[in-house]
C-alpha cells in the first residue's frame, strides 16, 4: 500500500461509512531493487505507516496542533477515528511457495467462515447464473443487428460492444 497505491481506496478505509477490515502483505525483499532499494524502501514505510494510521487515526486536537486549523469544516475533514481492523503479513520475499501458502491460508478462512455462518463457500450461486448468462451472451456478441433481449443497460453495452469490436462476425 501507500504510494503505489489509488488514494481514494485508502481513503475509503480510512474514513468510509463502513468498518473494513484489511489484509496488508509486503515482501521485506523486492524482486526489482531500484536505487539501492530506495523504492522499495518507500513502499514499506507506506505499508507500515498506512496500518498504523489505521490504528490510530486522526483526533481533531492532533488536527489542530499541526496545522493550526480553525476552520472547522476542514477540521472535521482531516479527523478520522482509528482502531480499524487490520493484518500485516511480511514476507521475507514472494515466491511461488509462498504465494500458494497465502492462497491456501485465505481458502482455508473462507472455509471456517462458511462453517461458522453456515454458508456453503464454494457452492456459488452468484457465479452460476452469471455462467448460464454467459452462454446466452456469447453468440450475441457476433451480431450483426442490435440485441434487445435482456435489460437495457445489458443491451447497450452488448451493442457497443458490437459497434466497437475488431473480430469478424462468426456464423452458424
Amino acid at each position: 500500500p501507500g504510494t503505489n497505491g489509488q488514494h481514494a481506496f485508502y481513503q475509503l478505509i480510512h474514513q468510509g461509512t463502513k468498518l473494513i477490515p484489511c489484509d496488508f502483505i509486503a515482501p521485506v525483499e523486492t524482486h526489482n531493487p531500484i536505487r539501492d532499494n530506495l523504492h522499495h524502501k518507500i513502499l514499506l514505510a507506506n505499508f507500515l505507516a498506512q496500518t498504523e494510521a489505521l490504528m490510530r487515526g486522526l483526533t481533531e486536537e492532533e488536527v489542530r496542533q499541526s496545522s493550526n486549523a480553525n476552520d472547522e469544516l476542514l477540521i472535521y475533514h482531516k479527523t478520522f477515528r482509528g482502531n480499524r481492523p487490520t493484518n500485516s503479513f511480511v514476507l521475507p520475499r514472494l515466491t511461488p511457495f509462498i504465494l500458494g501458502m497465502l492462497t491456501a491460508a485465505y481458502e482455508h478462512k473462507i472455509f471456517v467462515q462458511g462453517q461458522i455462518w453456515n454458508i456453503n463457500s464454494y457452492d456459488q450461486f452468484g457465479v452460476e447464473l452469471g455462467k448460464q448468462l454467459a452462454k446466452v451472451i456469447l453468440p450475441e456478441l457476433d451480431a450483426t443487428q442490435p440485441v434487445t433481449a435482456h435489460d437495457s443497460s445489458t443491451n447497450g453495452l452488448i451493442n457497443f460492444i458490437n459497434k466497437y469490436r475488431k473480430w469478424t462476425p462468426t456464423t452458424k
